[in-house]
């Protein structure tokens, strides 16, 4: 959709930023007018170059970004190159972040029929029991993995604890608080958000506790 976008944006811009010579089966009199305002025209072209950058970006945001941006919330996104056999750990080495930083988003099932929603370090284990506990529910289950992407909106491997199809009730290790910035998922594979735990504890919102083994 983007190189889309992208190619009918410079067909329509092209007569305005084509070179002289390009023009040469106009009419005299267009061909004198369209290179006089070539000359002057160099300015606009860098802003239109520019324009075309900026949508090509906004375009490759996903929507974890779109609502962090709508919410004003300060993150930075990286990407890599994702591979399906990849864990969590190796995910934090291509970051070159701590494990303990890069965390993971994992969907359960309460004994009542209701959805939690729990945000682990990757190289921890989420514990049932206690996730159980902090959710008041007599026990938990993860959720099937062909039942994700019906449930939140994401697919394995990039579901994001942001910007769920319902907000569901959100738990999140509280080590997150002892670190200045973590990251979690931004709603696609190979695309990650870094941002401060506060405010992706606000923005969700989650519930601090001890929730893994």
């Amino acid at each position: 959709m983007v190189i889309t976008t992208t190619i009918v944006i410079l067909t329509i811009l092209y007569p305005f930023s084509a070179p002289a010579s390009s023009v040469t089966g106009f009419k005299p009199a267009v061909r004198v007018g369209f290179m006089k305002w070539m000359i002057r025209k160099d300015g606009l072209q860098i802003q239109l170059i520019r324009c075309i950058i900026v949508l090509v970006k906004i375009m490759n945001k996903t929507n974890v970004m779109r609502l962090l941006d709508a919410a004003k919330i300060e993150y930075i996104g990286h990407e890599y190159k994702a591979d399906p056999s990849m864990s969590g750990a190796d995910i934090a080495k291509v970051l070159g972040e701590d494990p303990c930083k890069v965390f993971k988003t994992l969907v359960t099932r309460g004994k009542s029929g209701g959805y939690y929603v729990f945000v682990v370090p990757v190289e921890a284990e989420l514990d049932l029991k206690k996730a159980a506990k902090a959710a008041g529910e007599k026990s938990i289950e993860m959720i099937k993995q062909k039942e994700l992407l019906p449930l939140t909106g994401y697919v394995h491997g990039g579901c994001s604890p942001i910007g769920m199809k319902k907000a569901f009730p959100t738990f999140i290790h509280e080590t997150a608080v002892l670190c200045e910035r973590i990251f979690v998922s931004a709603g696609k594979v190979g695309c990650q958000i870094e941002l401060a735990a506060e405010a992706l504890i606000k923005a969700v919102p989650c519930h601090v506790s001890d929730i893994t083994a």
